[in-house]
């Protein structure tokens, strides 16, 4: 109410009830539940991947169950040889290994 004299007597409001403020705040809201969260699994993703070991089983991004055989670097690049199956192995990109599933298992007992 006191906003509404305040603007009709051509008064100047306050910072709080600006444009400019709203649009920060949504900003700050927005970082603090999205943003923040979603880099913070990022890294704990990275730091799995960098701490994979021949034995682990993992799952990846496609949804293939396996365990790590080897970790090889051809051009650049992290390849993880994977055994699916008893005598299958594969290869794939280690940016697809996506969860250790020796934990979960651990965890299920």
């Amino acid at each position: 109410m006191l906003l509404l004299q305040a603007q009709a007597a051509g008064g100047a409001t306050s910072f709080f009830a600006s444009p400019i403020f709203m649009l920060i705040l949504m900003f700050v809201i927005m970082w603090f539940f999205m943003i923040r969260p979603q880099r913070k699994q990022q890294k704990e993703i990275e730091a799995f991947r960098n701490s994979l070991a021949a034995g682990q089983q993992v799952v990846t991004s496609g949804g293939i169950y396996g365990t790590v055989r080897e970790i090889i670097s051809e051009n650049g690049r992290s390849i993880v040889v994977l055994e699916i199956a008893h005598g299958v192995k594969i290869k794939i990109d280690k940016s697809s290994v996506f969860a250790d599933m020796s934990v979960n298992a651990a965890q299920q007992k």
